[in-house]
């Protein structure tokens, strides 16, 4: 092995869960904390429980929320503008209307 390139290892590092479970193991770190355990894990205990520690599904309820109040936003948007651009041509001939127009006149 070479000397002076491999981490320092803690033979009694203490893991620590959030459900207040603790023990020993070896590691690089000297202390570890953790969200889920075996003695909390669902899959260990048998029972489903729900783990959400830093409220990440109502986050992203809100981000569903937000996104749709913006597209119904910008289809009431994109209908005013059309409904606008349609209105102006109604109101304002074109060059070729005038030019039309402007032929009938003389020739009558």
């Amino acid at each position: 092995m070479k000397q002076g390139i491999h981490p320092n290892w803690f033979r009694e590092t203490k893991v620590t869960c959030a459900c207040g479970n603790s023990f020993i193991t070896g590691s690089t770190l000297a202390e570890i904390r953790v969200e889920i355990c075996s003695k909390c894990h669902p899959l260990f205990t048998g029972s489903q429980k729900f783990v959400d520690t830093l409220g990440q599904v109502e986050k992203f309820s809100q981000k569903v929320k937000k996104s749709e109040e913006r597209s119904e936003l910008k289809k009431q948007i994109l209908q005013a503008r059309a409904a606008k651009t349609q209105k102006q041509t109604i109101d304002k001939p074109t060059l070729k209307d005038l030019l039309m127009q402007a032929r009938k006149d003389l020739h009558s």
